[in-house]
């Protein structure tokens, strides 16, 4: 299984699960990084990190430790 740090621009996935049992597991829920959600990643900052994501119908900037938490499958493109 993927984490959502190794996707690339443009890929498509379903979230799988979420690592942790600390705060920042909780704020990821928060921003509603929920099993079952299709997620897709828009782009990386010049240096890498942190990473672009949309979800739902909104834009979210994650960390790339934080996107590693997030386990994913791939979504085939339509």
């Amino acid at each position: 299984m993927l984490s959502l740090d190794q996707l690339r621009a443009g890929q498509r996935a379903a979230i799988q699960a979420v690592k942790g049992d600390d705060a920042i597991l909780q704020r990821l829920l928060e921003m509603g990084l929920f099993e079952g959600e299709e997620i897709e990643v828009i782009g990386f900052a010049p240096l890498g990190d942190p990473m672009e994501v949309r979800l739902r119908d909104y834009r979210l900037s994650l960390r790339r430790t934080e996107a590693a938490r997030v386990l994913v499958a791939l979504v085939p493109s339509s």
